[in-house]
């Protein structure tokens, strides 16, 4: 047997070097301003929209705990940008009312809305009967309203119904009046009165309607027409006053 140090020395078998693996680098998220259809089917939605739109956006101005959307993509689940509402109206409280948002997206506001109102028709009532009333219940929006312009399937034209403790919604009682038909809206303290066909937001405590655009530009008109009537009278007193003066002055004895 050969000595122990004439046997052949095998080198060390050398290690393949680890294979990098690609980074894993997230795709980001998009959430779409916008899905793309109409924001009403036709002009009678269109001013529905805009009628009550407006008023509570003035009505909420200068609060800073409250936002008032509408046609809003609002998106629900993170990740998941098929997952969204947009509905006609809503207001959200007690989330900064700035700034103003191109989404809304529930795990940073931390709730979707507390009211919401959709302008609603024959061709959306699958959807606003059935999905859209589910998710809303799901969401905990507490109030939810349906407005139906035309006449399409809701008698009367106005429903609205609210959150219960059991997580589902049950009916608002309307109430007719003299000039039409109304319903409160405890969340937004607010009634909704349909009068003529046409939807109206009233201030019980204020005992007054919140003003549409349209009434809200005739008032300042007739504010300003009021001031330049002002104007006029105080130059015609101003001017009266002086010409009395003259003659006080011309009947003085020297």
């Amino acid at each position: 047997m050969p000595p122990a140090d004439s046997q052949p020395v095998h080198p060390a078998r050398r290690r393949a070097p680890p294979v990098p693996q690609p980074r894993h680098v997230p795709v980001p998220v998009k959430y779409p301003e916008s899905d793309g259809k109409p924001m009403a089917e036709s002009t009678i939605h269109l001013r529905v929209a805009i009628d009550v739109i407006t008023p509570l956006q003035n009505h909420y101005r200068g609060r800073l705990d409250a936002f008032v959307g509408a046609n809003l993509m609002m998106y629900y689940e993170e990740g998941n940008p098929r997952r969204s509402v947009s509905p006609d109206l809503f207001v959200t409280l007690g989330v900064p009312s700035e700034p103003p948002r191109p989404t809304w997206k529930v795990w940073e506001e931390s709730k979707l809305a507390d009211f919401v109102l959709e302008v609603t028709s024959k061709s959306t009532q699958r959807n606003d009967e059935g999905p859209k009333k589910r998710l809303y219940q799901q969401l905990e929006v507490s109030e939810y309203w349906q407005f139906d312009p035309t006449g399409d399937y809701l008698n009367p034209k106005l429903k609205g119904q609210r959150l219960g403790s059991d997580g589902q919604y049950a009916q608002i009682a309307l109430e007719e009046f003299q000039e039409g038909l109304r319903g409160k809206s405890a969340v937004l303290g607010l009634e909704l009165r349909l009068e003529d066909d046409r939807l109206r937001f009233f201030d019980p405590e204020a005992s007054d309607y919140l003003l549409t655009s349209a009434e809200q530009s005739a008032a300042i008109r007739k504010k300003s027409a009021a001031i330049e009537e002002l104007d006029r009278a105080h130059l015609a007193a101003e001017q009266r006053i002086t010409e009395l003066e003259r003659r006080l002055a011309d009947l003085s004895p020297d």
